[in-house]
């Protein structure tokens, strides 16, 4: 996965997507939609499509995909090679969100919280797949906030396509579990590579995937944690 354009500069966002299989633009296709890195004190938050023909959804699900936060980092490098492999029927993009532009976002004079920035995210991904051509029939969203409003917002961006928006979506559909798989495996890449704007001193890169989760951090970084302080005001 390419991510030099983020790595170039960190304080924006960037898209990456694969190419679209040429099934994707004839056949229905279902498309899931989920993110990274909602919550984290480093790194970008990551959302990401992964879309297939529903005549290989069978395909995908064979691949043994699963929610991105049950599989280990070499787990879930592993299945996003598998789909890498499959791209005659499997297609992705990510839309990567700086902690710059999401603060700035939500600290601006007129305020637009992460739920929102969330939000538009996903039906931007959903709009950018279309565009390219992918036919969407179906959509399954893991939900940001209350599912049921969430669905009809995104039912009214696109009224015709089957929207369905549940919590866990991302253990109870494979297609949303495979966006799930892509937007780790994307924000790992990005948190190890970080590069940091303010010129740190004998930084300790040992930090695991950047959020304040001790467990998760232990499982990252084999035992060797990092405290991350916050401070509130």
């Amino acid at each position: 996965m390419d991510l030099s354009e983020l790595e170039r500069d960190n304080t924006g966002r960037c898209r990456l997507n694969s190419p679209v299989p040429a099934v994707c633009r004839k056949e229905p296709c279902v498309l899931g939609v989920d993110e990274a890195g909602r919550g984290p004190v480093l790194g970008p938050m990551v959302y990401a499509i992964c879309y297939c023909p529903l005549s290989r959804l069978a395909d995908l699900e064979a691949l043994k995909v699963a929610d991105s936060k049950t599989l280990s980092e070499s787990e879930r490098d592993r299945l996003f090679a598998k789909m890498e492999e499959d791209r005659n029927f499997v297609g992705w993009a990510l839309d990567v969100l700086s902690p710059n532009l999401i603060s700035t976002s939500m600290l601006g004079r007129v305020k637009y919280n992460l739920n929102s920035l969330s939000h538009d995210t996903a039906a931007g991904l959903v709009q950018y797949a279309l565009h390219q051509g992918v036919n969407v029939a179906q959509v399954f969203v893991d939900t940001v906030g209350l599912p049921e409003t969430y669905q009809e917002r995104l039912q009214q961006c696109f009224p015709n396509i089957e929207v369905t928006v549940k919590a866990k979506a991302d253990a109870l559909y494979p297609v949303v579990s495979a966006a799930s798989i892509c937007a780790k495996v994307a924000r790992d890449q990005a948190v190890k590579n970080w590069q940091f704007v303010e010129k740190l001193q004998d930084l300790d890169i040992d930090y695991g995937s950047g959020y304040p989760n001790a467990e998760e951090a232990e499982a990252q970084t084999g035992g060797h944690l990092s405290i991350a302080i916050v401070w509130q005001s």
